[in-house]
């Protein structure tokens, strides 16, 4: 059969690209030094943020169902998903901005404002985020020209990622100069700022092609039937959470490795400038594709993550700085390879609905944001809740409990997660998908 032309031009491959490093300038803020900002800037209790941590997924899971509802239901002259760019991106930009704000309030207070705000951006995260994996099946029929889009997209928002997580800490010390509230308020201004300016750039340069008006505002009912039938679409959910749930207790924990086990906070930096190598495993995809099916170029980027995970105990353990960077840096070849095929699969499920009669991107687009927040909010209460638990105080010499806990977050939990990433995505029925496409 003969591949339908390729319908995209570079200025929108790279619009639609930047869209994901717009939502990852505040969402990496938000996964990697969000809980450090409640526990050691702004004075919250590891047991409080864990609650809220809870909370925030729970109304995330909602808010995402809502949102792929509110994109399939949507009536609009610039498409069903393109307009959620322009009437959404201000307020994630502002909210953002609140998140990062220390009033000073009482106790209580304290934690109200970081309900109200951070239960907010949590909502504005996904009316932004959704609309660029439901996007992306109405782009293109070609299903070279998707996996280009989608590895264009993960390479500009991994070079986000990394950017956000190295430079944050410099800038925080740069703009606070000693006042840590200070520095983080302004760090997140200029990350928003930044979001706000891409974000209204891909509205302005994307487009929807492919959208078939007979069966693209279907009844729920009949939507959740096809779900059901949708096999490669349940299991990539559940591979896709349970990615997310590795990445925030590893991110989480980080800083608090490096502070309170090797006591020197300013290798964090350091750190995370390894996880560059993850560029490669997202560039990798291009080729691997043409060798291997997603299926099998996913299962490798796992098996990767697993041996960068292996070569990291051992640096965790030796406390040798190479090895445990070596590791850092293998791993993150293997994590660019997945989360890089994570939008293109998705869209392959939305497609394979499609073959059913049911044209519901924005229901099965939200999986993904569905599965972020599960595995964040997963992660973050583990992670506050094993520290809370072991006596973690902050800004103090941590006990023996607390330092095991760190090293079981950073360390263990992370290889029990990849193996089961591994067994689950081995039921993934990509052949029996493919060929009804190509019907």
């Amino acid at each position: 059969m003969k591949e339908p032309p390729w319908q995209t031009r570079w200025p929108e491959r790279i619009s639609y690209g930047l869209s994901d490093a717009a939502d990852n300038l505040v969402f990496q803020m938000m996964t990697t030094y969000l809980m450090f900002f409640y526990t050691d800037v702004y004075g919250l209790s590891a047991g409080a943020v864990a609650v809220l941590f809870v909370v925030a997924r729970i109304a995330d899971v909602v808010e995402s169902l809502i949102i792929g509802y509110m994109i399939d239901h949507t009536h609009s002259k610039y498409g069903k998903s393109r307009p959620f760019f322009l009437w959404y991106a201000l307020p994630y930009a502002v909210m953002a901005v609140l998140t990062f704000v220390t009033p000073n309030f009482s106790s209580t207070g304290k934690l109200i404002w970081a309900y109200v705000t951070y239960l907010g951006l949590g909502f504005l995260y996904t009316a932004v985020n959704s609309p660029i994996t439901s996007i992306l099946p109405t782009m293109s029929q070609n299903p070279r020209e998707l996996t280009l889009l989608g590895v264009i997209r993960q390479f500009c928002g991994s070079s986000v990622q990394i950017i956000v997580a190295v430079f944050t800490l410099p800038l925080v010390k740069f703009f606070g100069k000693g006042d840590q509230q200070q520095g983080f308020f302004w760090t997140i201004v200029v990350f928003s700022v930044i979001s706000l300016i891409l974000i209204w750039n891909t509205f302005l340069h994307v487009r929807e092609r492919f959208t078939n008006r007979e069966i693209a505002h279907q009844p729920l009912a009949l939507v959740i039937k096809m779900l059901r039938k949708n096999q490669p679409w349940i299991i990539i959910s559940i591979v896709i959470f349970l990615f997310w749930l590795v990445t925030a207790i590893k991110n989480q924990t980080t800083v608090y490795y490096f502070k309170y086990v090797l006591h020197n906070a300013d290798l964090v930096p350091w750190a995370n400038s390894f996880t560059l190598t993850s560029l490669i495993g997202v560039l990798l995809i291009m080729v691997l594709t043409r060798i291997l099916s997603k299926k099998k170029t996913m299962q490798l980027g796992i098996i990767v993550e697993l041996a960068g995970q292996l070569v990291l105990l051992a640096g965790v353990y030796t406390q040798w700085l190479p090895v445990l960077f070596l590791g850092v840096t293998i791993n993150s070849i293997g994590n660019g390879i997945v989360v890089g095929l994570v939008s293109i699969m998705i869209a392959d499920t939305i497609r394979y609905g499609t073959s059913m009669g049911i044209q519901a991107e924005g229901i099965l687009a939200s999986t993904d944001d569905f599965g972020v927040n599960m595995g964040l909010g997963l992660g973050g209460l583990i992670t506050a809740g094993l520290f809370e638990l072991s006596g973690y105080a902050p800004n103090q010499v941590q006990n023996a409990a607390t330092l095991q806990m760190i090293n079981l977050n950073y360390v263990w939990l992370p290889l029990v997660i990849y193996l089961i990433m591994f067994v689950v995505l081995h039921f993934y029925d990509d052949q029996r998908m493919v060929r009804a496409i190509a019907k």
